[in-house]
């Protein structure tokens, strides 16, 4: 495991909210990041997806289909091995 020091500039606000909210934990940070990890690769795939049903696309090979969607399931095992 790595660690790293992060600082941010946040809202006091948002800081109190987090803080009770129980956040501002490295267990809690974590999760909020394997979340954004997940997100992220699902609006990836999204992306494609629409990309895909433009007029004048050329057709996708099931070779390039099968590459896009190893890259995400490996973003996900990652993020998944990851965990505690």
């Amino acid at each position: 495991m790595t660690e790293f020091e992060l600082k941010l500039s946040l809202p006091d606000q948002l800081v109190n909210q987090a803080k009770a909210a129980g956040l501002l934990t490295s267990e809690a940070i974590e999760r909020l990041v394997r979340q954004a990890i997940r997100k992220a690769a699902a609006q990836r795939l999204i992306e494609y997806g629409r990309r895909l049903r433009e007029p004048g696309t050329p057709e996708i090979s099931e070779a390039e289909l099968e590459t896009e969607l190893k890259a995400v399931r490996a973003q996900l095992r990652e993020a998944r091995a990851r965990r505690p």
